[in-house]
């Protein structure tokens, strides 16, 4: 593969066919007074490049890459799959999704065919080559887009009969897919291929309100590792046809950070370069966003792309607030410091109709560059052609991982007990909002990655352990490494079936610990933590009844027929350390716990200074690219590590920093 990009890629999703060509020449004019240097376009064009069967009309496109490439733009083009034709869903309807409900679709909206359609894959194949074949030695073409935000969702007769022929390659018989299963619970037992169905809430899924369930997990998680693996195999069926014509040009989709229907580390295999969508709620903490994006890059260990996002507000959430002055400036730069080597937006010219003509773009409905948004997004494209090519490529290093495992993700949200309110991401999230904190790196890696490059490795909800993973999890602790597990952890096996014998399971050993029992708390209620210091914190969600089996006991239950029983433990375990914690700790009793396990670990903050500024560093041949970014809205005094440095975007010595304000500084 050639070197992805030459400059940071600044722009986003363009839609001229949209608007009149005389909006085409302001809109160039105004890309190049904002700084807007690539477009993304042909996203969701299908229906206008083919009008039907046998038809293909590629004249507008034509414009419209000639255009942009005269105007020095750089292309992200799509191959405009995201959206099928009308006349595919008229005269094919078994190309339309059959939802969990059982009830099929008519023609609309978009992510709308079936995925194992082969009439859907013959004209997907057929326009990606075609595409290819007329756009791909276009030097401005500097990536290709495929669909656009795949997501799950079929259980239509077409994805029935895929998925038995996906079971026998995964088991091989039917015996092992009953074993598998337990399908002697409840009269289960299969005796013929075709006896399997989709499990929606038809048949084996179970769905309250916005909440899908399942009376047979193992089912219901081999069919979203089968969704996952169809919809990743029409990725490939348009990537593979774009290779025909185009050898070198990178290729992607954009992802959707924790999205849990698609098994990302799968799909990041078959992608050039990883892009995603980045879509912050008004409330979302901003470690959380930091997460996805470290989510992102941990999915190839390597830099991606920022896909989306937008200037300033959304229009789809249930609260689309403005973002502040300078908070989109800010939130760019703290996705270029996790290692983001393009800023893009949907959209760069606000929609006039239908359901996004609310989402923010560079240019609004005025047309006008005199806006707000229209200067804040002229300033930062500014500062990136000044930035250059400088950070490209740059790495971001880390002493800890957090495994991430949408195995996981599924297993445990299935689970029909013990508390509904246990969720993958939060728990996730809450110890590494505890990193984020402290300035600490964290990569996001997989639970088959190489665990031997950290000193310390987080398993929160590690539920389902799969074939291999407590013995790698073994040879790491036993070589010196620190390990942090806990409630939840070690449940099942691959098809969700009790690892028997007492949790946590094949962790058991590891920890040191025998969890008898597991109490759930409803909202109302809590617990406290009681450390030897004297200290309390509180938790809640979930207590386990622990046993030591060679563990200490770090903290103890303050309450409940429990009370005095062990909460926290800490094992040796060869040359290493293992931490269980048996409930949800406050933030408090995470950060005690952690700050614990940093020190034993021998792991280092990026600073020793206390801010509350955020504090990022990338690293490319020998320079260093320090990012502190304002997220708080308010004035701070920058770290006293950087008093007096340069800022590279302006020039000036590094002091104070107003809100949302960002500095970088080189050594």
């Amino acid at each position: 593969m050639k070197t992805p990009f030459s400059r940071i890629l600044y722009g986003g999703d363009y839609n001229p066919n949209q608007w009149p060509r005389e909006i085409w020449a302001e809109d160039m004019a105004l890309f190049k007074k904002a700084g807007i240097n690539s477009a993304t376009v042909n996203v969701f064009s299908w229906a206008k490049l083919q009008p039907d069967e046998n038809t293909y009309d590629f004249s507008e496109l034509d414009d419209i890459i000639a255009m942009l490439s005269e105007n020095g733009i750089d292309i992200v083009l799509a191959t405009a799959t995201g959206a099928m034709p009308a006349w595919m869903a008229k005269k094919y309807p078994e190309v339309t999704r059959v939802d969990f409900e059982g009830r099929r679709h008519k023609f609309g909206q978009r992510h709308n065919h079936c995925p194992n359609s082969l009439v859907w894959q013959k004209y997907a194949a057929r326009l990606a080559g075609e595409l290819a074949k007329r756009y791909g030695s276009n030097p401005h073409v500097v990536c290709w887009h495929i669909n656009n935000e795949y997501n799950t969702g079929c259980y239509c007769e077409n994805c029935e009969k895929a998925f038995r022929i996906w079971l026998r390659e995964k088991y091989g018989t039917l015996e092992a897919v009953n074993a598998a299963w337990n399908t002697e619970f409840w009269g289960h037992t299969f005796y013929d291929w075709d006896e399997i169905v989709a499990p929606n809430n038809l048949s084996d899924g179970m769905g309250f309100g916005f909440t899908r369930k399942t009376a047979f997990a193992g089912i219901s998680i081999d069919y979203d590792r089968f969704l996952s693996d169809s919809l990743l195999e029409n990725y490939k069926l348009e990537r593979d046809a774009i290779r025909a014509y185009d050898k070198e040009t990178p290729i992607t989709t954009n992802l959707m950070g924790t999205y849990n229907g698609l098994d990302y580390f799968k799909w990041a295999k078959e992608m050039d370069i990883v892009s995603w969508d980045n879509y912050p709620a008004y409330n979302t903490p901003w470690s959380f966003t930091a997460m996805r994006h470290d989510l992102m890059r941990g999915l190839k260990d390597a830099p991606f792309m920022l896909m989306e996002q937008t200037p300033s507000q959304q229009n789809w959430q249930p609260y689309n607030s403005l973002k502040k002055p300078g908070q989109m400036r800010a939130q760019s730069y703290q996705t270029v410091a996790h290692g983001a080597d393009t800023i893009q937006f949907f959209q760069l010219r606000r929609s006039k109709g239908a359901c996004e003509k609310f989402h923010g773009a560079v240019i609004a409905h005025s047309g006008s560059g005199d806006t707000r948004v229209f200067k804040e997004c002229s300033q930062l494209g500014e500062e990136l052609k000044k930035l250059g090519a400088e950070t490209l490529g740059a790495k971001n290093t880390a002493e800890v991982g957090i495994i991430f495992d949408w195995d996981n993700y599924w297993a445990l949200e299935y689970t029909s007990g013990p508390n509904v309110d246990l969720k993958y991401v939060d728990q996730i999230h809450q110890y590494y909002q505890y990193f984020y904190e402290h300035h600490i790196p964290v990569d996001m890696i997989p639970v088959d990655g190489d665990f031997s490059r950290y000193k310390a490795i987080c398993a929160p909800v590690l539920y389902m352990v799969k074939e291999g993973v407590a013995e790698a999890l073994e040879a790491f602790v036993e070589a010196g490494g620190t390990l942090i597990t806990g409630m939840m952890s070690g449940i099942v096996d691959q098809s969700d079936n009790v690892h028997l014998g007492g949790y946590p399971g094949p962790l058991r050993r590891l920890c040191g610990i025998w969890a008898e029992e597991i109490d759930a708390l409803a909202p109302e209620q809590s617990n406290t933590l009681r450390f030897p210091d004297g200290i309390e914190t509180q938790c809640k969600l979930l207590c386990d009844i622990i046993r030591p089996e060679g563990a200490e006991t770090l903290a103890v239950y303050g309450g409940d027929f429990y009370e005095g029983t062990p909460a926290v433990t800490k094992n040796s375990f060869g040359k290493g350390t293992v931490y269980y914690v048996g409930t949800q700790p406050d933030h408090d009793g995470i950060a005690k716990i952690l700050d614990a396990l940093t020190a034993g670990a021998d792991v280092k903050p990026l600073i020793p200074d206390e801010t509350e500024l955020e504090v990022d560093l990338r690293t490319i041949e020998g320079r260093e690219y320090w990012f502190i970014i304002n997220l708080t809205g308010t004035p701070k005094s920058a770290p006293e590590s950087f008093r007096g440095e340069t800022d590279i975007l302006t020039g000036e010595p590094v002091g104070e920093l107003q809100g949302f304000d960002t500095v970088i500084v080189r050594r």
